[in-house]
């Protein structure tokens, strides 16, 4: 049998072919064992990544448990305490009408008491004067005559001349008293009540005593206001009452005496009255006790009001008056409104007229 011939390079070839073979197997079992390790460390650090993501949410999530009781808990305690709230502000409602009643009660008996002895002081007075300083025949010019107590109807520096004279009376809320407490006290009031608060009745009092030093043939109009200005006799806005009798005063006067103070004080709208009637008034009487609370409308809300507002409302108001008319105040002051009698003083200069803080007991 023949041997087949031997190549030395055939068998080197794959040898070379088998080595690099081998090499490159080998090489790529080197290069996937690194990549496995490194993937694996790479699962690890996620694991622990999210292993403790996992422990935060479960963190959070016992976090928001524990706000959730405690909101509930807080809800509770505010209900608790808003039902003790209510039980606390009923009880003080019900304590403060019963002290209200009783001393709406006691004021009622105390002013009585003392009406009754100023008007017996009164009457005894006036009867004293008319007997000692009875008018002779013929003398005298007045139509209606007032007595006072003293001589505290005279007034010194009170202009009381003119031919068309208009007399604004303040009616707002605050006419009751001289004091918010007491403004507060006559509110709550029923309005037979009102219509004799102390500080009221001087202001009718006041009106009453300027109408007796009115000339006969005079003309005059008496206007009541607070967020409105209306004359107290029906029918006659815009006009004059001329002075004859006793009997077109006492009319005038019988319309004031039902007007029951109320509301805030928008003097703008008195002026606007003034300003209005035709012809102008000669002579204005301003009866009221402090700064305007308000302009020409009505606040939609009750208010504060700052006391440069109010300041700012009596010079819109002084803006509306009619030219060359003096305003005479009688101030009635009232607690808490310092500025009211500088303002007015200012006012009453500026017009020409005439400036007055009477006494409680005046006229």
């Amino acid at each position: 049998m023949a041997r087949r011939s031997f190549s030395v390079f055939s068998l080197s070839f794959l040898d070379v072919m088998a080595c690099g073979l081998g090499a490159t197997i080998l090489f790529l079992m080197l290069i996937s064992a690194q990549v496995r390790v490194k993937a694996d460390r790479a699962n690890d650090g996620l694991r622990a990544e999210a292993t403790k993501i996992e422990q935060e949410v479960l963190d959070a999530r016992k976090n928001l448990l524990r706000l959730r009781t405690d909101a509930v808990e807080r809800d509770s305690r505010a209900t608790g305490a808003a039902g003790e709230i209510q039980r606390l502000q009923k009880l003080i409602e019900e304590l403060r009408a019963q002290a209200e009643a009783t001393d709406n009660d006691s004021l009622a008996k105390k002013e009585s008491v003392e009406q009754l002895r100023a008007d017996v002081q009164r009457l005894q007075e006036g009867a004293r004067r008319l007997a000692e300083a009875a008018p002779q025949p013929g003398t005298g010019q007045r139509i209606r005559s007032f007595v006072g107590t003293g001589n505290r109807q005279y007034l010194t520096g009170m202009r009381m001349g003119g031919q068309r004279v208009l007399i604004l009376v303040d009616s707002s809320a605050s006419m009751l008293g001289r004091t918010y407490a007491n403004v507060v006290r006559y509110r709550a009031m029923p309005d037979e009540r009102k219509v004799r608060a102390p500080k009221w009745r001087q202001t009718i009092g006041t009106v009453e005593w300027l109408t007796t030093q009115l000339q006969p043939g005079a003309r005059f109009q008496i206007y009541a206001f607070n967020e409105q200005a209306a004359t107290t006799v029906a029918g006659s806005d815009g006009g004059w009452i001329t002075a004859n009798d006793g009997g077109d005063f006492d009319a005038a006067l019988a319309g004031l005496r039902k007007v029951v103070p109320a509301k805030g004080t928008s003097l703008i709208k008195a002026f606007q009255a003034a300003r209005a009637m035709k012809p102008t008034p000669d002579n204005i009487f301003l009866i009221t006790d402090g700064l305007p609370t308000q302009g020409a409308t009505a606040p939609a809300e009750p208010e504060p009001i700052r006391a440069d507002r109010r300041a700012n409302f009596l010079r819109q108001a002084t803006a509306e008056l009619p030219a060359n008319v003096p305003v005479n105040v009688i101030l009635l002051p009232m607690e808490g409104d310092p500025e009211a009698a500088i303002r007015f003083w200012e006012l009453a200069m500026r017009t020409r007229g005439s400036f007055l803080a009477p006494a409680k007991d005046w006229p």
